[in-house]
């Protein structure tokens, strides 16, 4: 009987040593989809967008109203609304014309450089969670949303910048050089504004609730921020801690509100302007710009997700 011999199954050859992910990415020049960049490449990034921010914000500002009849026309309508609202209630009903010089601009130009600040930080707490689809089908630097909707509200002051013009001279308020202080106190204020809006941007991606509470901490900033009255003539009138008298001054909106005034009206004099407002208007627009900048960017990757 013969016996077959059977050689042993051949032996398999070691797997090769798995190579480091990390290096195998390197190797090819890949990258995780969807990664924060650095702050110089994000901030470079996003001045390639910007024809798309100026496009978008321009386009947002044409929709807005085209449903209404009168479209364009509630640019200027809705704060002038608001002013004659405001000046019966407070000036008629409260008296606090009283003593104020040119109370109709005063309070015209206050009411239009509030709704600024107050419409870009409203639009731009929900710059992520109202544009979900857009973030998600897309790649780009999300803050150019928030700066969009903040150039939006830009573009729509300028607008209405217009109307008070008009009221400015109906009132018999003459132009002069110091309306040039106009230039810089809106680009303060719009870096501001913007900085503002990429903070609440990126609370509000998280929790949406905010938007539904943000009218009423912004109905407070206001009724703290000079717009129906004279900062300075009441704190004269008061006995206030010297703090709050401080931190009435420094508030921001109560800052941009007063240089547009000292900016347009003749008899809104130096003296009624806080120390140092210059310095106040300009430590607002880089802590406010640059602090939401990177507060912003720092959760660029988690935008749009969950």
């Amino acid at each position: 009987m013969s016996q077959v011999l059977h050689p042993p199954p051949p032996t398999p050859a070691p797997a090769p040593a798995e190579e480091d992910l990390a290096a195998l990415a390197a190797r090819y020049g890949l990258s995780v989809s969807g990664a924060r960049p650095s702050i110089t490449e994000y901030v470079r990034r996003l001045w390639a967008r910007r024809h798309f921010i100026t496009a978008f914000a321009t386009a947002r500002l044409t929709a807005q109203y085209s449903q209404a009849k009168l479209g364009q026309v509630w640019q200027v309508a809705t704060p002038l609304l608001n002013a004659a609202v405001y000046y019966f209630i407070f000036g008629v009903l409260l008296g606090t014309k009283r003593g104020l010089a040119d109370y109709i601009p005063f309070l015209v130009t206050g009411v239009f450089v509030w709704t600024f600040t107050q419409s870009s930080i409203l639009a731009g707490t929900r710059a992520i969670s109202n544009n979900l689809g857009l973030v998600r089908a897309l790649h780009f630097p999300r803050a150019a949303l928030p700066i969009s909707f903040a150039l939006q509200q830009l573009q729509q002051l300028l607008f209405s910048m217009a109307a008070l013009v008009f009221i400015l001279f109906l009132c018999g308020v003459p132009a002069g050089l110091s309306w040039l202080l106009a230039i810089p106190t809106l680009i303060l204020q719009f870096v501001f504004n913007a900085g503002v809006s990429m903070i609440m941007a990126r609370l509000g991606s998280k929790t949406p609730d905010l938007a539904q509470l943000m009218p009423f901490i912004l109905r407070t900033w206001m009724y703290v921020s000079g717009v129906m009255f004279s900062i300075d003539k009441t704190l004269k009138n008061t006995d206030l801690p010297q703090v709050v008298k401080t931190l009435l001054e420094a508030n921001p909106a109560a800052v941009y509100i007063d240089l547009m005034r000292f900016a347009l009206i003749d008899s809104f004099k130096a003296h009624q302007l806080p120390h140092h407002v210059w310095a106040y208007a300009v430590g607002w627009a880089l802590l406010a710009g640059v602090g939401g900048f990177v507060y912003f960017w720092k959760a660029e990757e988690r935008y749009g997700r969950g």
